[in-house]
């Protein structure tokens, strides 16, 4: 029962609000069916199958809203959950940014299902799996991953006649391989919604290829550098940044979008001009819902174009009050880029460093963006436009608005996390001390 057809979810979320006596009711219901396995050491350690499926219930009187939650679906049940929230709902105090229910929208249908994802089986897990274990077994190196896959839907309904439901598939891979020793550690993740585009075995390989040559590590002077940044390890950089085009923590002056003085950087020229940052709930490779959480329908969006801020993203409260057309943030991000391969940039790079990916990202000023952070899995060493040997891991100091002005050169975009994103050369990239992690 975990999914549900668009007319099931319809016909249960209809049957809630008919229980309701509330001033307005807004529903949402959504469940999830997938599985997962665990490995480390070249074994399986856990393998499961998971399916759930919850029903939140928000009942409002006024400006006073309670909501609850169940994961039974007998009509005493449901019943019990919507009068649980108009009780809730007469004890909350008003909420000063109360928005009413908006009614009836239309939604375009997203691509974001793929039959042959949703179909995963145990047997195909295990396959997949067998095919990284064959590569670090075969090598002498040890993997320790995790493959996962859902298939999900959500929807929405509220008393004012807006319905919306979407049905998505994901398939997700990560894995750590290092040599026996543990001097040498390489890494990969990729995630798709259309299994066709997994392959265990090729992003094994790399891994694998990361951990035999980044053993033997040299120690080289902490500094500026020209960095080639895998997609992984832009993505790292970037997930951060994306979380401030908020308008109303810019306005506020909470963001590096905050301008000094008052207002945003809304139209300034922010990013070098070879920087352009889309979102498309229609996009083949980063599909998603084309509606938000509270019925707002996503569309394209340019944030960023050749490094001029195009759009912030308002809430329907916050446009309100600014006078402006409330803009959803859809974080499948994609992130304009070349033709060049990685293998390209490094050709083009007379001295500088390989990052593989980075880790334990932490801010360091809210206000320029300044974080801090290690290279892991994989750092290397390149001049005259070879990997010439592996580097011991660095902790940088560095803002992704700064890292984005100095940009010499993308490559061709690929899938890293929920966006696409291509590889990087950055000028001036800032290392401050060495690190002993591998």
């Amino acid at each position: 029962m975990a999914i549900l057809s668009k007319e099931e979810a319809q016909a249960i979320l209809k049957k809630v609000l008919s229980f309701s006596k509330a001033e307005s009711c807004e529903l949402s219901l959504s469940g999830s069916d997938g599985g997962n396995i665990r490995y480390a050491r070249n074994a399986v350690s856990t393998a499961g199958q998971i399916s759930v499926m919850s029903l939140s219930v928000s009942s409002t009187y006024g400006k006073k809203t309670g909501m609850a939650s169940i994961n039974e679906f007998d009509d005493a049940s449901l019943q019990k959950v919507v009068k649980r929230s108009e009780e809730l709902a007469m004890l909350a105090p008003e909420n000063p940014e109360f928005m009413p229910l908006l009614g009836p929208q239309t939604f375009k249908e997203s691509p974001t299902f793929n039959a042959k994802t949703a179909a995963i089986t145990p047997d195909t897990r295990a396959d997949m799996v067998a095919k990284s274990l064959q590569v670090s077994k075969a090598a002498k190196l040890e993997a320790a991953g995790f493959l996962e896959n859902a298939t999900e839907f959500r929807s929405v309904m509220n008393s004012k006649g807006l319905f919306a439901y979407n049905q998505s598939t994901d398939v997700s891979f990560s894995v750590t391989v290092r040599n026996q020793e543990g001097t040498g550690s390489g890494y990969i993740e990729q995630g798709f919604n259309d299994l066709d585009k997994m392959d265990t075995l090729t992003l094994s390989k790399i891994a694998a290829s990361k951990a035999v040559g980044s053993a033997g590590a040299k120690a080289i002077e902490p500094g500026k550098y020209t960095v080639i940044l895998e997609p992984l390890a832009a993505s790292d950089m970037l997930g951060n940044m994306f979380r401030g085009f908020d308008a109303r923590s810019a306005d506020e002056g909470r963001s590096f979008m905050s301008k000094p003085g008052g207002g945003t950087r809304l139209g300034e020229q922010l990013f070098s001009d070879n920087v352009s940052i889309y979102s498309d709930p229609m996009h083949p490779d980063v599909p998603s819902a084309t509606w938000s959480g509270d019925g707002i329908a996503v569309n394209k969006t340019q944030w960023v174009e050749k490094g001029v801020v195009k759009n912030l993203s308002y809430s329907r409260y916050w446009a309100a009050q600014k006078g402006v057309s409330p803009i959803p943030f859809n974080r499948s991000i994609v992130m304009e880029g070349g033709t060049q391969s990685l293998e390209d940039l490094i050709k083009s790079t007379e001295k500088g460093i390989l990052v593989t990916r980075f880790w334990y990202i932490r801010s360091v000023d809210p206000q320029t963006l300044l974080l801090t952070g290690l290279t892991r899995d994989g750092t290397f060493y390149i001049e005259n436009g070879e990997i010439k040997f592996p580097v011991k891991n660095f902790r940088f100091n560095e803002s992704p608005v700064i890292m984005l002005n100095n940009v010499e050169a993308l490559g061709k975009p690929v899938r890293t996390g929920n966006g696409m994103i291509p590889p990087m050369k950055i000028r001036d990239f800032t290392f401050t001390s060495l690190s002993d992690a591998v």
